[in-house]
């Protein structure tokens, strides 16, 4: 399958350009399911190919990731969909060596598009691996220290990734 999308300026992306920073994006899922224990590769895997089905159909907008110690918060990543990300610089996957905590828990919270309307979600229900629930958590990290990011792009479309620690 070929599609090629148009970003509102004039840059434009394909399926493989998704692909490509999901790939990146799945890397650092990896990384902070190895480090913190808290879940397998596997797992990680399972959410990265979630967020690879959202956002080929432009339902994404963000992927927020947090480590929680018996329910506090202790290091977070944010990555925000970004369809003019032209401009930006790709970095490599990294940098995302997270603790081993007592109590750990991994909580994956997605923000959708305005277009991921109720037959949307119809639409995709049967290709999702997890079985997303509403959530009415804070993802401000108003307890965390904003400790900069990384960009994942590949011609207009990237994921920005925001980092806090405690």
């Amino acid at each position: 399958m070929s599609q090629t999308r148009t970003a509102t300026g004039s840059a434009t992306y394909t399926v493989v350009d998704i692909e490509n920073v999901v790939r990146r994006v799945k890397a650092d899922l990896i990384m902070i399911a190895d480090s913190t224990g808290a879940w397998t590769a596997a797992e990680a895997a399972l959410y990265a190919h979630d967020i690879e089905v959202l956002a080929k159909a432009g339902y994404l907008a963000w992927v927020d990731v947090t480590l929680l110690s018996n329910g506090i918060e202790v290091k977070a990543v944010r990555f925000e969909v970004d369809t003019e990300a032209g401009s930006l610089t790709t970095s490599r996957p990294g940098g995302v060596r997270w603790p081993k905590v007592a109590g750990a828990y991994l909580r994956v919270i997605l923000s959708y598009t305005e277009a991921y309307t109720s037959a949307a979600r119809e639409a995709v229900k049967g290709k999702l691996k997890i079985g997303w629930v509403t959530s009415y958590e804070d993802t401000s990290h108003a307890n965390l220290t904003s400790s900069g990011g990384r960009n994942y792009v590949s011609n207009a479309y990237g994921m920005q990734r925001k980092d806090w620690v405690k």
